[in-house]
């Protein structure tokens, strides 16, 4: 090796470390603020899943005491924060309540609900539209489910507005409701006996090729 590229390698080493001590206190700071970081993340992280299992043991409880029929069921529900959790623990409260024919008190549990996902909403509309048709309140619970879109919504928008005498529409929505079923659905023929009851005619399937 040329002594010329010795002293290139060595003026090369000797500005690496120069630059190793003019920077090295923030390179460090840097790598050590970087796992810092990971190790937050990794921290956060643990404790969300934590707090995620803590909530869904709280679910577990409150779902053992509705079926215990336990005095504390409402409060242990209540008692796990606003999310999806207290949602599907009221549900289950309020299917509790119905079997107990507690209607105007699982109408109360419908109404408290408040829930940001657009499926469990429809959930909640759906099933307090149905308990408001019952409680002869057909015309809340029509607007529980004016928009509905789903087969089994615009069912009960029928069966709201059979119950407010508009025969013509809820033939209508019956029929909406049958074209959107799939033809071996169960559902079919409640809905067909409905459509019949107003006045409509059940189209029959195609047959599939």
């Amino acid at each position: 090796m040329a002594i010329d590229d010795l002293l290139d390698e060595h003026e090369q080493s000797e500005r690496v470390l120069q630059w190793l001590r003019n920077n090295g206190a923030g390179l460090i700071g840097g790598i050590l603020l970087g796992l810092a970081a990971i190790g937050g993340w990794k921290w956060w992280e643990h404790r969300g899943e934590q707090e995620q299992r803590a909530v869904a043991e709280r679910y577990q409880a409150a779902v053992v005491a509705i079926q215990a029929k336990d005095k504390q069921a409402e409060a242990k529900i209540k008692g796990l924060g606003q999310g999806t959790y207290r949602t599907l623990g009221a549900l289950e409260l309020v299917r509790s309540q119905v079997a107990a024919g507690q209607r105007d008190a699982a109408i109360a549990t419908l109404r408290s609900i408040k829930t940001d996902d657009a499926a469990l909403a429809e959930v909640v509309n759906q099933r307090l539209a149905r308990l408001l048709i019952d409680a002869k309140q057909p015309d809340a619970a029509l607007k529980l489910v004016v928009n509905a879109t789903s087969p089994s919504a615009i069912e009960v928008r029928g069966d709201a507005q059979y119950a407010l005498g508009q025969r013509d529409r809820a033939r209508e929505a019956y029929t909406q409701a049958l074209a959107k079923l799939d033809v071996a659905s169960p559902q079919r023929r409640l809905l067909e006996l409905k459509l019949t009851e107003v006045g409509g005619t059940p189209a029959k399937p195609e047959a599939k090729s």
